[in-house]
């Protein structure tokens, strides 16, 4: 998708203010009494008192919070911390550590270890899907229970027992389950587990971006599973639609469970900072409809709003963006190659511009291109959702 704009224009200056005044409105819609929005907040590597809770929750969004510090034992962030979710795809690291019980990584056949590879980096369904099937299904979660004395946890319904992902999870379950994959775990399933959440690919393997929450909020370390369940496009995909994962395309009725099995969800977790001090867990249901962009930004927002001890926030300035297929590309040029594609309306994180190939639809145009870190690469600014063709405040490359 190629549209461009500027402000030397009567007509372009007037496209250029709905944008930034619709951008306005939903920045704060999006961050309510926050007083830094599009900005990164706190400063690289620090982090407010451990005493005061901060978390920032969306307007229209139900979200379960913690954030539990491993170095003072000591919760930082509870909010509707027991609250169940449906788990998504939070759900892989039960079946991974099921698969692992009493079981060294290195006794995996072959196949199966590349499975789990997959499954952990890439959030594979068909990976899940084998070892829900071959290992009991809902048993796997019944004995995940007992084992690590989760409390809100439970198997999917029984209307939907295949539906790994209909697992119902809290925020506080997910601490337990990554402080016991941390400090009880065997050391070579802790590492293998581990190394692999570390190297989560920006692009699942469904076509979802799942570089979302934690992954985009902190600088590395961080190791991370992420979950998402009930939209239709999540970006990373230059020509192709992805479809809704195939474990949440039926619904049940409205009140048939306690948990929320309709709303679209999209949960971060993980661990974050040196010696992985502090433990994220951030699970959230949005209103119906909601695009993959806009949840994609209010769970960002959400997680960088929190108090993560060991944390270390990244440099530069958080932008909405405007449009659908927005390529990533290798230089501030069309003809580089494209590196992926954004999700629709999504933030992005902008570390500073420089002037590029001219992008033009007439009567737009506009030569600037924004330098965004957390992908590698350069997108037009005609994207991005500012007055000016070059963003006030940004620094130049």
């Amino acid at each position: 998708m190629t549209t461009s704009r500027t402000p030397l224009t009567a007509r372009a200056a007037t496209r250029a203010g709905v944008l930034f005044g619709a951008a306005t409105t939903l920045l704060c819609t999006l961050m309510g009494a926050t007083a830094t929005a599009g900005t990164t907040g706190a400063a690289p590597g620090t982090t407010p008192s451990p005493s005061v809770a901060q978390a920032e929750i969306p307007a229209g969004v139900t979200a379960g919070v913690a954030v539990f510090d491993r170095q003072t034992g000591a919760f930082t962030e509870q909010v509707n911390s027991a609250g169940q979710f449906r788990s998504a795809s939070v759900v892989k690291l039960l079946i991974a550590l099921d698969l692992l019980w009493n079981r060294s990584p290195d006794a995996l056949a072959a196949a199966d270890r590349s499975r789990v590879d997959a499954m952990l980096r890439g959030s594979d369904d068909a990976a899940a899907s084998h070892f829900w099937s071959v290992n009991g299904s809902g048993a796997i979660i019944d004995r995940m229970v007992a084992r690590l004395g989760l409390t809100d946890t439970a198997r999917p319904p029984s209307t939907h027992p295949g539906f790994w992902g209909y697992t119902a999870l809290s925020a506080r379950d997910t601490v337990k389950i990554y402080r016991h994959l941390l400090d009880s775990s065997p050391s070579a399933v802790r590492d293998y587990v581990l190394g692999n959440l570390r190297q989560s690919t920006r692009c699942a393997t469904d076509g979802y971006d799942q570089h979302f929450g934690i992954a985009g909020s902190f600088d590395r370390p961080w190791a991370v599973k992420q979950g998402w369940s009930g939209f239709s496009s999540g970006g990373c995909t230059a020509t192709a639609t992805a479809a809704p994962r195939s474990a949440d395309r039926e619904r049940t009725a409205a009140g048939a469970e306690a948990v929320d099995l309709a709303r679209p969800a999209l949960h971060t977790t993980g661990v974050v900072g040196a010696g992985d001090r502090s433990i994220v867990a951030v699970l959230t249901l949005h209103p119906t409809g909601t695009a993959y962009g806009k949840a994609y930004s209010d769970v960002g927002r959400l997680t960088r709003s929190l108090n993560v001890p060991g944390a270390t926030r990244p440099a530069g300035t958080w932008i909405g963006t405007w449009g659908s297929g927005v390529r990533v590309r290798a230089e501030a040029t069309t003809a580089a190659a494209p590196l992926t594609t954004l999700p629709a309306g999504v933030e992005v994180l902008v570390r500073c511009q420089k002037r590029g190939q001219q992008v033009s639809v007439p009567p737009y145009v506009n030569d600037w291109w924004a330098y965004l870190p957390q992908y590698g690469g350069f997108m037009s600014n005609i994207y991005l959702s500012s007055p000016e063709n070059q963003v006030p405040g940004v620094p130049v490359c």
